[in-house]
């Protein structure tokens, strides 16, 4: 985190740039700004995809959706219900840095953030913030915000709290990253109870519509069409089926459960800027569809770009793949 022992949400200048510009509520932090680069981050603003409606395309049309344009965007694609989940998961709520308390982390009493602040365009800008479910605060682990395209496909949410649903992480997130875990705060500075039969459910009906992006080399079994894929591509898929695939199988490059790297065989634990490099425990197998497009990598975004990623697994899985390999590997993940 830019700052672990303060923690809490941190987002990326261009999104606290749009969101000032469209809606004039401003996301910026007093005490810090957000540590990475624009280059290491996903497209912005970034393409929507919707499973009811693939003939569209992008649905976004390069613009960011927000709480003043959503309507005017996804009126005569979405049903009633489903524009009011996405008026719900636009819509700005208290959380523990932009409240309107003194107990917060802007110049101004804050509406609060949405969803999509994170989740922008209902995929992600890579902001951050601390898991809620770990203590003391230097065990907490950094959040990499992941895209919300293909959670219909999951059944698995949240790192390692391990819900079940996506509308149980809806509903109770706005009591975990919003408020730290901390029901008491949430009190003080104004918790929002969605209502699970309704609220909940609309927004969550929204999201079950996001579609991974359009692969052009990937055939209807998630593989690679030996067609249209380059030689490299298809070496990189046939060192991924032997190597990754019994936790990323196709089509989706998820296995829908949690696994134990045991990355702490390789390193002592110590303190490094306030965080504890320790033992991280079980982790969810994020799904792989589209990963191209969600930089940083790794639950807590510690791995910078793809080759960074094939770098680390080839180390703690021990596997002294060849420069050659590794390359490939990236250039299949690249087609996913």
């Amino acid at each position: 985190h830019p700052n672990h022992p303060e923690g809490g949400m941190v987002f990326p200048k261009f999104h606290i740039d749009e969101v000032k510009k469209q809606e004039g509520r401003d996301l910026t932090r007093f005490d810090l700004d957000f540590d990475l680069p624009d280059h290491f981050l996903p497209e912005f603003p970034s393409p929507i995809f919707l499973t009811t409606r693939t003939d569209l395309g992008d649905v976004s049309k390069g613009k960011v959706v927000t709480i003043d344009n959503y309507y005017e965007m996804f009126n005569g694609i979405l049903n009633p219900k489903q524009i009011e989940g996405l008026r719900l998961l636009l819509t700005p709520f208290p959380q523990q840095q932009f409240n309107q308390t003194e107990d917060r982390r802007s110049e101004r009493p804050s509406r609060g953030v949405t969803c999509f602040d994170c989740h922008a365009n209902g995929h992600s800008n890579a902001s951050t913030h601390l898991v809620g479910d770990i203590r003391p605060q230097e065990f907490r682990h950094r959040l990499d915000t992941p895209s919300l395209r293909g959670v219909n496909i999951q059944r698995l949410f949240g790192s390692q709290r391990a819900m079940k649903s996506v509308e149980d992480f809806t509903e109770f997130e706005q009591r975990a990253a919003y408020f730290d875990g901390d029901p008491v705060i949430a009190t003080k500075k104004g918790v929002n109870i969605l209502e699970r039969g309704s609220q909940v459910h609309f927004m969550a009906e929204f999201m079950a519509l996001l579609d991974f992006p359009p692969a052009p080399k990937i055939g209807i079994d998630g593989k690679l069409n030996p067609k249209k894929a380059s030689e490299s591509e298809m070496r990189g898929q046939a060192l991924f089926t032997a190597h990754c695939a019994s936790c990323h199988p196709a089509p989706y490059y998820t296995d829908n459960l949690m696994h134990n790297l045991k990355v702490e065989r390789f390193f002592m634990p110590r303190l490094i800027n306030g965080r504890m490099a320790s033992a991280d425990g079980p982790i969810k197998t994020f799904p792989l569809r589209g990963i191209k497009d969600s930089p940083p990598y790794l639950h807590d975004g510690r791995l910078l770009t793809l080759e960074d990623t094939v770098e680390f697994f080839n180390l703690i899985l021990e596997l002294k793949l060849t420069e050659q390999e590794k390359k490939d590997m990236v250039a299949f993940m690249r087609q996913l």
